[in-house]
């Protein structure tokens, strides 16, 4: 991620160049998870702060009572009512407990498995589980699986960043910056991090928007 190669094509974008200078490097280090630990993480943080939603997974771990994150057995062991008190709404017990069930039945792949899929087809694969949408996915493949190329145009911080770096009064729609996106490839994955940064430097008032282009 941000490789040398990845910024010389990405500053052929004068708004993603803006960007870039004004963000820096490239600091994207993706976790080394399996993937049916990071849609379980992915579920828990689903419509909650991040600190409530540690917390939460913190009692779901502790209350699993195993070394490292619970496997698909020991959650499926444990029942609905104990899930539910560590914090977890009904809906993402449901969704926890499918993701499980169908990761010890080999629908969720492993991380090796998951090498062997292209980012569509992983997609393909998973948005069917309870919970899972394409944009839960593309968090997957950015940041468990390292992916280089993916650009998550649904993503509201993606689009933020964009208006922000372009001078926009609004955001772009997802189609349409999925158009703009395609002459970052094959690195859209460094310039959606970028997005992302100038979205939240944005918010913090260190990020201007331009007089023009």
């Amino acid at each position: 991620m941000g490789s040398p190669e990845a910024l010389r094509h990405l500053r052929r974008d004068p708004v993603l160049k803006r960007v870039i200078r004004r963000v820096g490097p490239c600091t994207l280090a993706p976790a080394r998870r399996q993937p049916y630990e990071a849609l379980v993480r992915a579920i828990a943080h689903q419509q909650v702060h991040g600190r409530a939603a540690e917390a939460i997974l913190g009692r779901f771990i502790a209350m699993c009572d195993c070394t490292g994150f619970p496997d698909p057995a020991t959650v499926l062991a444990r029942t609905p009512e104990a899930m539910r008190a560590c914090g977890l709404s009904a809906n993402k017990v449901l969704a926890i407990r499918d993701i499980a069930e169908k990761a010890a039945a080999g629908i969720v792949p492993t991380r090796a498995e998951a090498r062997r899929l292209s980012d569509e087809a992983l997609i393909e694969r998973l948005v069917p589980l309870r919970g899972v949408g394409r944009w839960t996915v593309e968090m997957l493949l950015i940041f468990t699986l390292g992916r280089p190329d993916v650009l998550p145009v649904d993503d509201y911080g993606v689009r933020e960043g964009w208006r922000v770096g372009a001078g926009l009064e609004e955001q772009p729609r997802p189609r349409a910056l999925g158009e703009i996106g395609q002459a970052w490839a094959p690195f859209r994955t460094t310039a959606a991090w970028y997005l992302w940064r100038a979205a939240d430097l944005a918010k913090e008032g260190g990020f201007k928007a331009p007089a023009a282009i």
